[in-house]
């Protein structure tokens, strides 16, 4: 089994959700990054989902935006995210890690190459946010071949058609965007998202993770008694943007992924989803 599968079937027979974090790889320099990075599996994560810092993240709201410009600023480049794999593959062996952004770097870097180059860092899963699921082959399958998962979205507008396209050839998990609109500005009805899951475990057997306007433990608790999966980005990486130093960002963050992370675990999906 992968890493990803391993720890989704270890959940559920744990009867919890994943925490499921969220960092921009490289900001606000590469060494702090790789302690936050570091850090987070000791904090509960379960998962670690680390971006590849863009130029123009359009489905992100202003706090992962400001985090990319961070980033590159700093001196960050998909080859030095791939390189902040390595090294933390080095501590950590355990840890599913799912490196999330948009097609152009990919594409600029040559898809194939790419594939390689990530299942070798130790790279589990991938989320290109602007590839849609009719274009997407062309990196679903050099992934596939090296033994990585192609994560696809779904949103409060997905159809029924598109719906049974999307978990059709789906792997990994699939993540399920709460609200309408750009991480981090909005936030969610859970009766919403309950029906909404309700609706994608009708079609599909995955996993569902779901993020976009998680920002405090309570709205992790919520969301973990629903899903398989709670997402945490904005409110994190906000926690760096407010950092003096370094070390106070690393602290900030850390803090806040444990506080989410015991939120997510003290909650029971048992009832919801019929774990065994």
């Amino acid at each position: 089994m992968s890493r990803l599968s391993d720890t989704f079937a270890r959940l559920r027979k744990e009867g919890r959700a994943a925490f499921i974090p969220f960092i921009s790889g490289g900001d606000p320099d590469m060494q702090t990054s790789l302690a936050i990075l570091e850090a987070l599996p000791g904090c509960g994560a379960d998962i670690i989902e680390l971006g590849m810092p863009f130029s123009d993240p359009m489905a992100d709201g202003p706090a992962v935006q400001a985090s990319s410009t961070r980033a590159l600023k700093g001196g960050a480049t998909l080859p030095r995210v791939i390189e902040l794999v390595k090294k933390f593959r080095k501590k950590d062996g355990k840890t599913p890690l799912v490196l999330m952004g948009y097609f152009n770097p990919i594409h600029a870097y040559g898809t194939a190459r790419f594939a390689r180059d990530v299942a070798a860092a130790g790279v589990d899963g991938l989320i290109a946010v602007d590839l849609p699921v009719e274009e997407d082959e062309v990196l679903r399958l050099p992934a596939a071949a090296q033994g990585v998962d192609l994560i696809r979205f779904i949103t409060p507008t997905t159809g029924e058609a598109r719906l049974k396209r999307i978990v059709e050839a789906a792997s990994g998990y699939l993540y399920y965007v709460s609200v309408a609109g750009v991480t981090g500005t909005k936030t969610f009805a859970e009766s919403d998202v309950a029906a909404a899951i309700a609706r994608v475990r009708a079609a599909t057997s995955l996993p569902v993770a779901v993020g976009f306007g998680i920002k405090t433990p309570e709205q992790a608790a919520a969301i973990a008694r629903l899903a398989d999966g709670v997402v945490v980005g904005s409110a994190l990486v906000n926690k760096v943007a407010e950092a003096e130093s370094s070390k106070s960002a690393v602290k900030a963050v850390t803090e806040l992924a444990t506080a989410l992370a015991q939120a997510t675990r003290a909650q029971s999906a048992k009832v919801e989803t019929g774990f065994v």
